[in-house]
Parts: structure tokens; sequence; C-alpha cells
């Protein structure tokens, strides 16, 4: 889906769906920290289109990712 870069590295991006970018955030090209300052608002970074509606059934939903990564933290 594209890439992401930090001041250390680059890292691939990959779709959490199957399906065509119809809408790229281009507020994040000029500003990319905002990914990190509010990704569930402004940082945003596509809007995929997805012809598979059970694709959607295998997403985390915001808490159920908040979850995982507190438990993979105390490991």
């Amino acid at each position: 889906m594209g890439e992401i870069e930090s001041t250390k590295s680059v890292s691939e991006l990959y779709a959490p769906i199957s399906g065509k970018v119809v809408v790229a955030n281009e507020q994040v090209e000029e500003h990319p920290e905002v990914v990190n300052a509010d990704p569930y608002g402004r940082g945003w970074i596509a809007v995929i289109e997805s012809e598979d509606v059970s694709d959607f059934e295998a997403l985390l939903s915001p808490v159920q990712y908040e979850e995982i990564i507190a438990a993979s933290a105390e490991e």
C-alpha cells in the first residue's frame, strides 16, 4: 500500500484488507506526525474500497488492538 518513513528507517505499509485505495490523506504527507498523534481522527492514511465485506470481520477494534499491544509489552 505504501511506505512510512521515520528518522531511523523506512517501513512498508500493509493494508488490513484487500481492495483498492480510493482516497489518500494528503495531510499526512505534509504532517506525518499526525499519524501518531491522532490515528483515529486526522491521522488516517487511506480509504480502501473492498469488494469482499468478509474482510472486515477479521479486523480488530481499537480496544482489541490496544489489549494486544499491552499484553506484548508485558512479555
